[in-house]
C-alpha cells in the first residue's frame, strides 16, 4: 500500500485507507493540520473513514493503549449545525485520552483544543444491538457523570465532511470526568443542566434533551451503529454522549468550568502554550 510522505501530500496514485490512517496518527503525534482528506479523495464516505478509524484503534492498541470505551460526536442539533453534518458519529475511547482530574489542557498534544460538556455513563451491562431501545440502553447504565470532553481536530479550522471526521476518531482529543456519580434512576437525563462558564462568564447552557432529546437515545445509537460494524459496547466501558452545547475554545491561559444541576462541576484551565 502506498503512504503519505512527511509533509502531508498524497502519495503516488493517491489516497487510500491506510494511507490516510497513517497520515492522520503523523497528524496527531506532530501536532499538524491540514486540509480534509475528501479535497482530494472525493470517496471517502461514512463507511471508508469508520474503516480507517478502526485500523488506528488497532494501531493504538499495537503500541500499548487500551480500549476503554466510546463517544459520541455531533449529537446536538448545536453542533451538527456548526459543523454543518447532520447526523451522530461513534468513536473510540482508549485510556491514552483521558485527562486526570486537576491536570490543564493537554495544549502539548493537541493543536486546537475546544471543551465541551458531556453526559457520561459507565456501564454495568453488556449492550450489543442492532434494535436497542433507549429504555434498554438506559437499564444496562451503571452510573451518570458529569465530564468534559476537550475536542481536537486533524484538520484546519475543523472542517471536514462525514467521512473526514469519522476518519479522525470524531475529533477525539482527551476528556475528563467530574466529582459525582449517580445511577440513572435518580436523575431525570433530560432535564439534567449544564451551565457553561469561560473566565468567569456564562457563556452557555443546555439540557440533556439536547443530546438526541435524551442521552440514552445516543447510548441506544451507538450500540446499533456498531452492531453494523461487527461490535458491542461492553461491561464496564465509559461512554461520552456528546457534547449538550457548542465547544468552547480553551486556549493558554483560559478558565473553564461546567456547572451541572445535580452531577457537581468540573474545571479545566487552559494551561501554558
Amino acid at each position: 500500500m502506498s503512504t503519505a510522505s512527511a509533509t502531508g501530500a498524497a502519495p503516488e496514485g493517491g489516497w487510500d485507507i491506510e494511507s490516510v490512517a497513517a497520515e492522520l496518527l503523523r497528524c496527531e503525534d506532530e501536532r499538524r493540520e491540514r486540509e480534509p482528506f475528501t479535497d482530494e479523495w472525493p470517496e471517502l464516505d461514512l463507511d471508508t473513514g469508520y474503516a480507517i478509524q478502526d485500523l488506528n484503534l488497532a494501531k493504538r492498541l499495537e503500541r500499548g493503549e487500551k480500549l476503554i470505551g466510546v463517544k459520541l460526536g455531533l449529537t446536538s442539533r448545536a453542533k451538527q449545525q456548526r459543523m454543518g453534518v447532520h447526523f451522530p458519529f461513534v468513536a473510540w475511547l482508549t485510556d491514552a485520552m483521558v485527562l486526570p482530574v486537576g491536570d490543564p489542557v493537554p495544549q502539548g498534544k493537541l493543536i486546537h483544543p475546544r471543551i465541551e460538556p458531556e453526559i457520561v455513563f459507565v456501564m454495568g451491562e453488556r449492550l450489543e444491538g442492532p434494535g436497542i431501545t433507549c429504555a434498554q440502553a438506559m437499564s444496562a447504565v451503571e452510573s451518570v457523570w458529569g465530564g468534559a470532553e476537550v475536542i481536537d481536530s486533524r484538520y484546519k479550522n475543523f472542517r471536514f465532511t462525514a467521512g473526514d471526521v469519522a476518519a479522525d476518531n470524531a475529533s477525539s482529543g482527551a476528556f475528563v470526568t467530574g466529582p459525582i456519580g449517580l445511577p440513572p434512576s435518580e436523575l431525570d437525563l433530560a432535564l439534567e443542566a449544564v451551565l457553561v462558564e469561560v473566565d468567569g462568564v456564562v457563556v452557555d447552557s443546555a439540557t440533556g434533551a439536547a443530546v438526541q432529546g435524551h442521552p440514552g437515545e445516543a447510548l441506544a445509537l451507538a450500540a446499533n451503529d456498531l452492531a453494523r460494524r461487527g461490535h458491542a459496547i461492553e461491561a464496564g466501558w465509559i461512554v461520552l454522549t456528546g457534547g449538550m452545547t457548542d465547544a468552547v475554545f480553551a486556549p493558554p491561559g483560559s478558565s473553564t468550568a461546567l456547572h451541572f444541576t445535580n452531577l457537581g462541576s468540573v474545571f479545566l484551565n487552559g494551561g501554558e502554550g
